[in-house]
């Protein structure tokens, strides 16, 4: 069982070092090729576009198949595929046909993976935990080394790097070729019923503006940085610090949760997120307030999720779980993604990234406006 689960920890480790190339470094590769902060914003507004129609309709395409295991390593080779494609882009046509095809794939094998995983599981889901802290084990190793590492080769050498973390995805797959078909509790269970239920549209508006105020920072935080003089060692530093102490703070949120309660951590993870997007926008040529900045990650993303993750287990108890999941998953991360990268691209052209993360923290402020004053009852 514990060689089992090994493999599991492999694919996340991989899977989300992949994700630490792309995520902190494609803006950065985009703009180098000369394409405007519109075509950086597109990038990353398609790539949250797709995880909204990616899970679905892969789940479709799998949900008769007998050899689900098969159809899972064929999507992380055609995300490998769709990736590769990056080499031999050069218009912006060709840039968003490779970014929608790569991102559907790369979007849809996780949501798979995970119920893999938690079947394999068992009863003994308390060990998720300990497998999935891997992966962001993975991210921080490559997003706090690729900076230095473009330095070195050049922002053109970009898809070369990030390629064989791919490769490697892939054959962390390939022992889970096998693996049987999670079981299907959810059927039946229709997304309009489930977004009926008391307090979820409120509760769920707030959590995809919380999202749309990560805009800026997941499409612009790296080239904001590097137009205020930074190089990528300490980008990717920034970034690893946020990520080290995402860690670390996801091991502590539960205590948290259990002493403060979920409604008030939320209410001062939007306030400090708020502040955090502020100092970002008026000091970010202070690599110390940066780094400081970069700290408070620990609560307005580890605990804000756990917070989200304990109000969720109040909305969607049971058999409901994972479709809840999905509801907010499809809503928060993708459409809130997509317009959090929209809100960012039009700032960006207004005044750079002074504008941009300014927008984030009035986006912030309104979330923890609404989540304070709205009805909810999480």
């Amino acid at each position: 069982m514990q060689n089992q689960l090994r493999h599991f920890s492999l694919f996340y480790f991989f899977y989300y070092a992949a994700l630490g190339a792309y995520t902190p470094y494609i803006g950065r590769w985009v703009d180098s090729l000369g394409f405007s902060g519109y075509v950086v914003a597109t990038m990353l507004g398609l790539w949250y576009g797709t995880r909204i129609i990616g899970p679905p309709a892969w789940n479709r395409l799998i949900e008769k198949s007998k050899t689900p295991g098969h159809w899972f390593v064929a999507g992380t080779v055609l995300t490998l595929l769709c990736f590769a494609c990056f080499t031999l882009t050069r218009t912006t046509i060709q840039l968003f046909i490779v970014m929608s095809l790569f991102g559907f794939f790369y979007n849809a094998v996780m949501p798979q993976f995970e119920a893999m995983t938690l079947e394999a599981l068992g009863k003994d889901t308390h060990q998720y935990g300990r497998i999935r802290v891997w992966g962001s084990v993975g991210f921080l190793i490559v997003a706090s080394s690729y900076g230095k590492l473009l330095d070195h080769f050049g922002n053109n050498s970009f898809p070369w790097l990030a390629m064989p973390l791919f490769i490697a995805t892939v054959a962390a797959a390939w022992p889970h070729r096998f693996d049987p078909a999670p079981l299907m509790e959810n059927a039946g269970v229709r997304f309009v019923e489930l977004w009926r239920r008391s307090g979820v549209p409120h509760f769920l508006f707030v959590v995809l503006l919380a999202q749309v105020s990560f805009g800026a920072f997941y499409v612009f935080y790296t080239l904001h940085l590097q137009a205020h003089g930074h190089d990528g060692a300490h980008i990717g530093l920034l970034w690893g610090t946020g990520v080290l102490i995402e860690i670390t703070m996801f091991w502590k949120a539960p205590k948290l949760i259990s002493h403060f309660g979920a409604r008030r951590l939320m209410i001062f993870c939007l306030l400090i997120t708020a502040a955090r997007w502020a100092v970002t926008a008026l000091y970010a040529d202070n690599f110390g307030i940066m780094l400081l900045a970069q700290s408070t990650h620990a609560f307005g993303f580890a605990v804000f999720h756990a917070c989200c993750m304990h109000s969720m287990g109040k909305f969607f108890p049971g058999h409901l779980a994972k479709a809840g999941q999905s509801l907010m998953y499809g809503f928060s991360s993708g459409i809130g993604g997509v317009v959090g990268a929209g809100l960012a691209s039009v700032m960006w052209d207004l005044d750079k990234g002074y504008a941009a993360f300014l927008a984030s923290a009035a986006v912030s402020l309104l979330a923890c406006g609404i989540y304070v004053f709205g009805r909810n009852k999480s």
